[in-house]
Parts: structure tokens; C-alpha cells; sequence
């Protein structure tokens, strides 16, 4: 694999001024080339073979302008963005560090989840495609491996700072920091910035917290199901929802790449998370597979990713942001997907409330999710598209500023 041909070079020329971090940097600037061109080459490729399948999307009529000019546009897409990001990083990614062993399982995973759906629909022609809870099982299944091995493998831990102290001598001697493993958190705009698993049944003994993994492995299985299915329903007109993971992603690779620096985070007064650093190849490789398939998916969309893509970017963002110990943030930075299942919800529950109430149901919003009820309001798709990017940048931006106000 290249990535022993990069280690070997990292390891033989050891230029003046050289890091770690740049040779980090040069494979990530690698892996969001190569999966850029292979989305982009091999993408167009993909589009024809489904065309030739005829493996096309299945428009239901809402009576959204432009819409049955969709139908049969080429669905399965994600597809695209899945290949073009796992070959990079089956090249020059460190393939034993633990934390890109998850990714690359999540990936496949709800790939395959969100693959099997699409089949359904398409070639049993069941627009319901997989039943909800075959896909909440398969989402949960994925929510407590990844929170067992989170909590239980010992190379995933945060470092404590490295401090002085003076001898008896007089003498200023260094005191490495230890690793530890921990499910510490941070929380955004909070002066003493850290959360801890086990304090929520700390008060019980400190034995208790040794049972600390029965809150945090249902929290990330809560955040695994709700930011997939969030980019789920996102999924709704072209380019929206890939053009937002990529605003999400592209931060998360930033929240990687200040973790897994130890200079960076003690000035940002972050945890540094060893090994972490890897993860900023495989947001790479994302970011780059994720803009390849926009080239293809902006309007007018020549494919759609379909639940194959929808389902995996979800996934893949939930377990980053875990990762990096971010998830407390995923409100705000992915508040297009929250916006999106809110307004779902919303529309259901008040729906229902009134029903039961009055006899008719009534609703918010004029049609669900979010986007829909802008096209109900004859705003056009691209438009619609532009401004929750907007709206993205913006979120992302407000994400990275709580580095530093507290």
C-alpha cells in the first residue's frame, strides 16, 4: 500500500522543519485528489452503467414543480461517493489504527443498509423500500458496536497535559502527561469545557462509574440513528444533501485535525486525542468522494444518491463527530439535518394532535421535510439548495468558533 510508502519516506528523509503533521498533510492533499478524479472519471462511468440497468429513481407525484422530469434519472449514487472514498484510504491510511477500522465498517455497513433499501424499491418495485425497523436494527446494531469499541478498546484515549514541575534540587523538570482511557467530553460555550459519561451515575459510588457504558453506548446509538436518518431526509432535492455533508465533513476535519495535534489542542484547550490524526486522510477522502458526486447531483441532477449515500453519510458524520469528541455540537453543526427531522416531526405530531382533537388534521408547515414546504412556496430547488448552504457555512463557522468563546 502507499501508506508504507509514505511511512518510509517520513521515516528516511527527514527534512529540516519536517512534521508528522506534514506528511499527514501531504497524504490527506493525496487522498482528496485521487478520490476527487476517481468520482469524477469513474462516476460518469457508474451513471451510464445504471442507466443502462435502468436502475432509476421511482418519483412519487407531490405535486412539486419539476418533479416528474426526475423520474427515471438514475438512483444508487452513493455508490460513487462510497468507492471513491474507501479506495484512497485503503491506500494511504494507517489500516491498524482503530479509529479508521470504524469508519471504514460504518461505511460499509450503512452502505449496505441503505443499498438493500434501493434494490428494494427499485427492482421489487416497493416504493417503501425496507421496512423502518429492519433499518433502525441495522442502525442500532452499528450505534453499539461502535459505542462498545469507543469504550472498551484500549487505544482509544485522550492525553493528559503535559505540566513542570521543580524538583527538590531546584530544578524544572517536564511531566509527560498519561493516556487515558476515558469517555470525556467537551461542551461547546461552557467555561470548564468537559463532560464526563460517568458522572451521570457518579452519585451512586465510584464503582458505579465503571458502568459508565450504559449511558454512553445508547447515546451514540441515539446519535447514529438520528444524524443518518437526518441526512436521510435531507436527501429531498438535488445537491442539497451532499453539498451540506460536505460543509459538516470538511469541519469535522478540522475538529480531527486540532484534536490530534498536541500543540493545537493545548491552545485551544481541547483533549488531544492520540492517533486521531489519521482520521483527517479519511475526511479527505470523504470530502474529496462527496464533491466529486455534487458535480454530478447539482441541478439538474444526473443522479441521485439514493439511501445507498444518504444512510452512509449519516452514519459516517454521527461516528466522526464521536470520535473527535464533538458530538455535543451535532445540533449546530449539522442543524440542516436537525431542521429537516424537526420539521418532520413536527408536522406528524401536530397532525396527529389535531386529528385526535378536532376531528381534521391540520399542519405547520405545507408540506415535510423543510425543503418541500419552500418548494410548495414556488421557490426554486436551486435557489432552496444555495441558501441551506449558506445557512451551513454559517453553522459550520458558529461550530469552530466555540474552540475558543467559553
Amino acid at each position: 500500500m502507499l501508506y508504507y510508502l509514505f511511512q518510509y519516506l517520513e521515516q528516511e528523509y527527514q527534512f529540516p522543519g519536517a512534521s508528522l503533521f506534514q506528511f499527514l498533510s501531504f497524504r490527506a492533499g493525496f487522498a482528496v485528489i485521487l478520490s476527487l478524479l476517481i468520482a469524477m472519471v469513474y462516476g460518469k462511468r457508474i451513471i451510464l452503467f445504471l442507466q443502462k440497468k435502468q436502475i432509476g429513481e421511482t418519483i412519487r407525484d407531490l405535486g412539486l414543480e419539476g418533479q416528474k422530469q426526475k423520474a427515471g434519472t438514475p438512483t444508487m449514487g452513493g455508490l460513487i461517493i462510497i468507492m471513491s472514498t474507501l479506495i484512497p484510504v485503503l491506500l494511504v491510511c494507517d489500516l491498524k489504527n482503530i479509529y479508521v477500522i470504524l469508519l471504514v465498517v460504518t461505511m460499509v455497513w450503512m452502505g449496505i443498509i441503505g443499498f438493500i433499501d434501493d434494490y428494494i424499491k427499485i427492482f421489487k418495485k416497493n416504493k417503501e423500500g425496507l421496512k423502518g425497523r429492519f433499518k433502525v436494527i441495522g442502525q442500532v446494531t452499528l450505534g453499539l458496536l461502535v459505542g462498545a469499541v469507543l469504550y472498551f478498546h484500549p487505544e482509544v484515549t485522550i492525553k493528559e497535559k503535559d505540566s513542570t514541575r521543580i524538583t527538590e534540587e531546584f530544578k524544572v523538570e517536564k511531566v509527560y502527561g498519561k493516556e487515558l482511557q476515558t469517555q470525556r467530553t467537551n461542551i461547546p460555550f461552557f467555561k470548564n469545557n468537559e463532560l464526563d459519561y460517568a458522572d451521570f451515575i457518579g452519585w451512586m459510588g465510584d464503582s458505579a462509574k465503571e458502568y459508565a457504558w450504559l449511558i454512553f453506548i445508547p447515546v451514540v446509538i441515539l446519535i447514529v440513528t438520528a444524524v443518518s436518518n437526518g441526512a436521510n431526509l435531507t436527501d429531498g432535492i438535488d445537491g442539497l444533501a451532499a453539498g451540506s455533508s460536505a460543509i459538516i465533513v470538511l469541519t469535522l476535519g478540522i475538529f480531527a485535525w486540532v484534536s490530534g495535534n498536541i500543540q493545537f489542542s493545548n491552545y485551544l484547550d481541547i483533549f488531544y486525542i492520540p492517533r486521531v490524526g489519521e482520521l483527517v486522510v479519511f475526511i479527505a477522502a470523504f470530502v474529496g468522494g462527496l464533491i466529486g458526486f455534487l458535480w454530478y447531483n447539482t441541478f439538474p441532477a444526473q443522479v441521485f444518491m439514493g439511501d445507498t449515500g444518504s444512510l452512509t453519510i449519516g452514519g459516517v458524520i454521527a461516528v466522526i463527530a464521536i470520535i473527535v469528541r464533538k458530538e455535543l455540537l451535532i445540533p449546530l453543526l449539522c442543524g440542516i439535518f436537525f431542521a429537516e427531522s424537526l420539521s418532520v416531526m413536527l408536522q406528524v405530531g401536530y397532525f396527529k394532535h389535531t386529528k385526535k382533537k378536532y376531528g381534521e388534521g391540520k399542519r405547520i408547515f405545507l408540506m415535510a421535510p423543510l425543503h418541500h414546504h419552500y418548494q410548495k412556496k414556488s421557490y426554486h430547488e436551486s435557489k432552496i439548495v444555495t441558501r441551506f448552504w449558506i445557512i451551513g457555512i454559517l453553522l459550520a463557522i458558529m461550530s469552530i468558533v466555540t474552540l475558543k468563546i467559553r
